[in-house]
């Protein structure tokens, strides 16, 4: 169990703050960055539960549980990237993002996509509050995606391949839940390319 008696402890006054592991790194360290991405993705979707939670309409509150259980898949990713992967590291010692977390996800995207109306253009972010929420929690978790593959590509940091899916897989899930919350994509709000170009000013 974790136990959290004090939540000011002054050690990250300097500008650092410590991982998993024990060592320390810059608050701007890309790492550090990631998991403040994933938070803030966290946060956005808790914010789109506010929008679905106690819905009569069972899409809806499908929606929420789903949101409820992806917001625990993100405390285990930012558990993942507190702690460095090591090239020893035996399997399952550490908590790490597993396959079937992102199995759970593509299920998830294929029951709301089955029913969706086919798109005729790009969706804009908008609709009813819950779609709005939903595709405000889209683009944060594409940023933090960024963030993920960004780590990646430094010498020596590791990010597991099923940490990556996760996120590129959740952002796809927020897209086609968003337009679920748009009566199932008929209520969405479609780009229409140029349309505003000729109005005179």
């Amino acid at each position: 169990m974790v136990r959290l008696n004090v939540i000011y402890t002054r050690t990250g006054d300097a500008g650092e703050t410590g991982l998993g592991d024990g060592s320390r790194r810059p608050k701007t360290d890309p790492r550090v960055v990631a998991m403040g991405d994933v938070d803030e993705t966290n946060c956005t979707i808790g914010l789109a539960r506010l929008a679905t939670r106690g819905a009569s309409d069972a899409t809806l509150a499908s929606i929420e549980a789903t949101l409820a259980r992806i917001q625990n898949d993100l405390f285990d990713l930012g558990a993942d990237l507190s702690l460095p992967r090591q090239p020893d590291e035996a399997a399952g010692k550490a908590l790490r993002i597993a396959p079937s977390q992102v199995e759970a996800l593509e299920r998830a995207i294929d029951d709301l996509n089955a029913r969706l109306e086919p798109l005729r253009s790009f969706v804009l972010p908008a609709g009813s509050a819950a779609a709005a929420a939903l595709h405000q929690a889209r683009a944060v978790c594409r940023r933090a995606e960024r963030a993920l593959v960004a780590l990646t590509s430094i010498e020596g940091e590791e990010v597991g391949d099923a940490a990556l899916a996760y996120v590129n897989r959740l952002s796809d899930y927020l897209f086609v839940a968003a337009r679920a919350a748009n009566d199932d994509g008929r209520a969405d709000v479609l780009w229409v390319p140029g349309a505003n170009r000729s109005e005179s000013r």
